[in-house]
């Protein structure tokens, strides 16, 4: 039966499409200010990539920001643990993932079955979490797709010192003023990221194998910031997967769940 993940972000919205195990289909959205539409939109996408119909879904899980807003859902469940079910199929090894979404940051670890064990969150402002980088990059004209180029760039990364986004997005106007590149304040920006996400680490005492997930794997500089800080090494699950774990998670928990169902019917 098809089985659809939907990970409604504050940022943005994630649909995985799966089949017997495998992954047919997904998409990505800009959420917006409606979640149930965007998780509308989210699987319509997802399904017009697979080739598929809306009545081939036979079960819908939602997962992050916005699940309890998803009208059409069977299932809704944290996106801690549909990222913990992501990983430990990917890596039955990992202990510990980071997740660097655009609402917060999340340090989570997990045991050798996949379940969370314990948790951290970013409780500052929202200078440590992605949104703050993408407005950046707004304001500089530029968008979510430069990051990695402009940060790959970067001959002198500026200092974003504050944990306040108000007074960090000051810092980054004055260091525009002042004649710094686009580059540096871009490599800036996501060096005070790496420092904040890997306080959560530190705070959760982390153990390896270490995971990295969110938006922000798409960005080498992140992960290079991270392993210097926390001297440990960080896995990227390959092909955007990081980026769609917590959608992935809730597919194969729907998968799961439709599974023991119907081993209760036969039994």
């Amino acid at each position: 039966m098809l089985v659809a993940g939907i990970d409604v972000g504050a940022t943005y919205t994630k649909v995985v499409l799966c089949e017997d195990g495998r992954v047919v289909g997904r998409s990505l959205v800009p959420t917006g200010f409606n979640f149930a539409r965007a998780a509308e939109r989210g699987l319509s996408a997802a399904l017009e990539s697979a080739g598929l119909r809306r009545e081939d879904v036979g079960y819908v899980a939602a997962t992050g920001y916005g699940r309890h807003m998803v009208p059409f859902r069977d299932l809704a469940l944290t996106d801690l643990t549909a990222q913990a079910w992501a990983i430990h199929r990917l890596y039955p090894d990992a202990r510990t993932i980071l997740d660097i979404g655009g609402q917060n940051v999340k340090a989570i670890r997990v045991d050798e079955r996949g379940r969370v064990r314990a948790f951290r969150l970013n409780d500052k402002c929202a200078a440590g979490s992605g949104a703050f980088l993408e407005k950046t990059m707004r304001y500089m004209g530029y968008t979510a797709a430069d990051i990695a180029r402009l940060a790959e760039a970067a001959q002198d990364p500026a200092v974003v010192s504050s944990v306040c986004a108000v007074f960090a997005e000051s810092e980054v106007i004055n260091h525009l003023v002042a004649g710094r590149s686009a580059e540096d304040v871009c490599a800036g920006a996501i060096v005070a990221l790496a420092g904040r996400a890997g306080q959560l680490v530190k705070r959760l005492r982390g153990e390896p194998l270490y995971v990295l997930t969110g938006g922000l794997t798409r960005v080498p500089l992140m992960r290079r910031c991270l392993e210097q800080d926390l001297r440990v090494s960080f896995v990227v699950p390959p092909e955007e997967e990081g980026v769609y774990a917590a959608a992935l998670g809730a597919a194969q928990l729907a998968e799961e769940r439709l599974r023991r169902t119907a081993q209760r019917a036969t039994a």
